[in-house]
Parts: C-alpha cells; structure tokens; sequence
C-alpha cells in the first residue's frame, strides 16, 4: 500500500484504477459497476474476507429498488463510514469491508462487510481443569474481550488500543483493572509496547520477545493462557494483560517463577488438596532438572553414598555399557526429545502409538544391545514425567534445556559441581526482573505474606484480596 496519501479522484474511474495498483492488481479483488440516479458508481471488495451475501442484500438490491432516496438512506442496515483518503479505503478492503464510488462525489463509502468464520468457543487443550469454566480465547479479539468483560462486570475494567506492524497492522489491546493495577506497571507496558517497530506482528510470542526484561535468560519473563478464568484472576490481583488480535493467547505481566506452577484446580479444589498437588508440582520442577545430574555425580564420584546392596546393583547394570554416564544420559535424553518433538508433529492418534510403542521397543533394545543401563532408563523415565507435571510449557522446555549444563558439570565436578551450577541458577532468578517487578518474588525480597500462596496454598480466607499487587521499582 502506497506510503504517501492520496485523496480520491472525482473519477470513478481514477479511484478504481489506483486501487487496483495499490492491491497489485489481485485477483480477489471484484469490481461491480452501480450507477445511482444517472451518474457511475462502483464498489469495490475482496472476496475473500468480505461477506459477498451481505454486499448482494445490504448494498446491491438496495441500488437497484431505491433509486429515487437519498443515498445515505440505502445503508441504514450497514455500519459505513465516509473517507476522502484513499489509503484509508484500501485499510477498509483489507479488513473486510467494500467501497463505494460515485462520480463527481468528493467522499467515498466505506461499508462494514466482513466474512465471519469463527472458531467456536472451547476448552484450551493444554490447559484443561477438572472444575471451573471450560471455555477459552479464540482468534477474534473482540470475542476475547467479551470473555473477561463477563468474567468481570466492573467498569473499572479497561481497555486500551494499539496497532502494530507497519506493513501488516495488527490491533493490540492492553487491559487492567483501573482502580487495581499499578498506574507505574500500565506506564512500563504500554511504553514497550509503543517502542515495538516490526513490519508484521504474527503472534504474541513477537510482544513477547521484544518487551521481557532480559532476552537472554532462558526463564520466560511473561506469563502466556489461553484461558478468561486464569486471566481474569490476574487482572484482579494487579496485573496487566496483552491481548492480539489472529491470536488466541494473552500475556500476563509481571510474571514470577512460581506463578508457572500454579493453575486454575489450585483456587477450585480444597486448600489441603491443593496444597498437597501443588507440592507435589514443586518436587516434580526439582525432580525434572536435577535427577539426572545428581545421578552421574553418585555413579561417577560419590558410589559411596549409596548402600551396599545398591552400589552392587547399579555397578552391575554399568559393566556392559562401554560409554561414561553422560553420553549414556545425553543419549537417552536425545532419544526422549526426539519422540516427543516426533508426537507432537504427527496426528494425535499416531502420535501418541509413537510415543509408546516407540519408547518401549526403542527403550528395550537399546538396553539389549549394551548403550545404556536400566538404571538410566528409570532415570531418564522419571524425569521426563516429572517435566509434564510442570503446568507452563515454556517453564517445562526451559527446565529441560537447564538439565543439560547441569548433568554437564556433574560429570567434571560432582556434587560440587551441580552446587556450583544451581548456585548461579539462583543468584540469575535473584536479579532477573519482570517490568520492574523482582521474578523471584515472595523469596528474594521475602514476603511472608506471599507464602502464603507459593509453595503451598493456604485457606483462601487467611490469603488476602490481592496477594501479590505487581508494584514496580522503575
């Protein structure tokens, strides 16, 4: 679309033509010839957004039964709207709407025609709940932003709009509650969201990796779900949320390590049964990172620690293995990664008889033929169970990038080696920050209140309002 602006021509022909040059002459474009008492006109759209239906009804037969009105009268069932800019129509085309020339007229129509092609509301598959509301986001925002709007009927819930994307415009919405969130927080957003300068933006993944605090920290910095329920409880609690249009997830800021363990079923179920599976999420994130480092420095440096008999077994699984237990472990690791990356590309169906039949014949001969250990086996098993127990899929993929220095540094230090590697874990959540707001939150600074909700979920009546309002430090 030409940069400079151009009002239209008194010409219906001009218009069309440089409408056309603008489009580069696309096929989709369709052109239909109207005149209106005596004089030419023509409207123009794209067939492929537009509703051709609701042009042939609202605006073509009403051309041709209604020749003696007013012609602002003909569209009384049409949202339109009169332009003198001519890039501002061709905004409209591609947005789903078709224009009106007429000659000699200064302005132009522009009437709200869109196809609708929707994806009906349901559950998010990879955040299901056993109780609660089960529907989620979808591609059109305004259906997004009528989700939380029912969620919360407050008009202190507000919404602002942007547009990203020079070549491709895409609306952006930030929204907060008014009388809740931090005004400083809002500030901070919406000044990185306006420094945003790309050509397209596809997906909120792009808000993503342009507005966290630090690109390079392999924790993610922004809280993402596709659910109305989990955003509108942040959006309670202080937060701020991105929404996208074409995309169904929203972003939650600021974010905090131990906000990627909790889900909805922590608020629906009893605080003893929520504390407990909560507890057991927390030990399933140790679990995920640590096993396999802590079981190469055992087998490598420290075999005395373990008991006798069981010194014995394992020393027996290892004398046919020719190689040391970190090729053994990366090995398996690889193997592991491999067929799940192969589960989520296939058909769900085959997907999954890959993962199983894959992973027992895989495993069961690669034992047979000497590579690993079944000791390893169980290892490695057990730590790919604990990642899924991990709610956040950017938390789990950041937990299985993190084991591999990890079981790296055993191998060449032992134990001292997996101190010294989770030490610089911690000193990074300690200083990483998430617009402002410390990620390590209620540990570093510590906040007895908001332990409340951390490692365990205490009685909702004990936790108060808002457990945990994002103030920010910049």
């Amino acid at each position: 679309m030409p940069n400079q602006t151009q009002t239209s021509f008194p010409s219906v022909d001009q218009n069309s033509d440089y409408i056309e040059a603008a489009l580069f002459n696309t096929n989709d474009l369709k052109k239909r010839s109207i005149s209106f008492q005596g004089r030419k006109g023509v409207v123009l759209y794209l067939e492929s957004i537009t509703d051709t239906e609701l042009i042939e009804r609202n605006v073509i037969i009403p051309f041709s039964r209604n020749q003696d009105k007013d012609l602002s009268e003909l569209f009384t069932t049409l949202t339109f709207s009169l332009e003198t800019e001519l890039n501002q129509g061709i905004q409209g085309l591609l947005e789903g709407s078709c224009l009106y020339f007429l000659e000699g007229m200064s302005e132009f129509y522009v009437l709200l025609t869109p196809a609708k092609y929707e994806r009906s509301i349901s559950e998010p598959e990879n955040e299901g709940v056993i109780r609660g509301p089960h529907n989620g986001f979808i591609e059109q925002m305004k259906v997004n932003l009528y989700l939380i709007r029912k969620q919360i009927a407050s008009p202190n819930l507000k919404v602002r709009y942007f547009t990203l994307g020079k070549t491709v415009p895409k609306q952006v919405s930030l929204v907060y509650m008014e009388n809740i969130a931090n005004p400083e927080l809002v500030k901070i957003v919406e000044a990185r969201i306006q420094k945003i300068s790309l050509d397209w933006i596809l997906s909120t993944g792009f808000i993503q990796e342009l507005t966290e605090d630090n690109p390079f920290s392999i924790f993610p910095q922004l809280i993402n779900t596709e659910r109305p329920d989990h955003t509108s409880n942040y959006l309670l609690d202080g937060y701020v949320a991105i929404l996208l249009d074409g995309d169904p997830t929203a972003l939650i800021v600021p974010a905090s390590f131990f906000s990627f363990y909790r889900t909805p079923d922590d608020y629906n179920n009893r605080w003893m049964i929520a504390s407990f599976v909560r507890f057991i999420r927390l030990i399933g994130f140790v679990t995920a990172f640590q096993l396999p480092a802590l079981y190469i420095a055992t087998v490598s440096f420290h075999s005395n620690v373990l008991p006798l008999q069981l010194f014995f077994t394992i020393q027996g699984s290892l004398t046919r293995v020719p190689f040391p237990p970190l090729i053994e472990a990366m090995l398996l690791e690889l193997i592991f990664e491999l067929l799940r990356e192969a589960g989520l590309r296939l058909p769900s169906r085959v997907g999954q008889t890959i993962g199983i039949v894959g992973g027992l014949v895989i495993g069961d001969a690669i034992v047979k033929a000497g590579l690993v250990s079944y000791t390893m086996i169980i290892v490695v098993a057990l730590t790919a169970i604990s990642s899924f127990l991990i709610p956040s899929n950017e938390m789990s993929s950041a937990i299985r990038f993190m084991r591999f220095p990890l079981m790296i540094a055993a191998s060449l230090f032992g134990y001292i080696g997996i101190s010294f590697g989770l030490t610089l874990i911690f000193i990074h959540l300690c200083k990483l920050e998430s617009f402002g707001q410390p990620y390590f939150r209620p540990l570093s600074p510590l906040n007895s209140q908001g332990l409340k909700d951390t490692f365990v979920r205490f009685p909702i009546w004990s936790i108060r309002k808002r457990t945990s309002n994002p103030k920010t430090n910049k």
